[in-house]
């Protein structure tokens, strides 16, 4: 830097303005840092919470997560109580429960309160049953998620 420095030689006020600003851009870069690795992180969780599925239950969470990543791709991979979900800004979303580890005779599809899938009506729906997941219902999913992310 060439601004002058004061009489007591101590920085100036551009220079420390500008140590200000680099300070920050480091703080920036290290919080974003730790983002992408939780990310990344909470990615692989998914992974292999999915992968240690039944067979069933495990083709639908790997499907969902397939129109999930295709319709709102904005919605990033998290366990959601111990199962797969889809996080805006940290707050799940889309999750899926397995109808098998539930002990349930099929699996559930469902929304949190984080879901913009209000209805001027005051009744929407929040849950779904799935024991398949075929193109109807792929296309109706991908629609739902989309509307559910805003």
């Amino acid at each position: 830097m060439t601004a002058a420095r004061s009489d007591e030689g101590s920085f100036s006020a551009e220079e420390r303005r500008a140590m200000k600003e680099r300070a920050a851009e480091l703080k920036a870069q290290a919080r974003q840092g730790k983002a992408a690795e939780k990310a990344k992180a909470d990615a692989d969780a998914q992974a292999a919470k999915i992968a240690a599925m039944d067979a069933g239950d495990r083709a639908m969470a790997e499907r969902l997560h397939a129109i999930v990543a295709e319709a709102a791709p904005e919605l990033q991979p998290k366990l959601y109580y111990g199962q797969p979900g889809w996080a805006r800004d940290g707050k799940v979303v889309v999750f899926f429960r397995s109808g098998v580890g539930d002990k349930e005779r099929y699996s559930t599809l469902g929304f949190s309160s984080a879901a913009a899938l209000d209805d001027t009506s005051g009744l929407w729906e929040t849950a779904y049953a799935l024991t398949r997941i075929d193109e109807t219902s792929a296309e109706r999913i991908a629609s739902l998620v989309r509307k559910a992310a805003g």
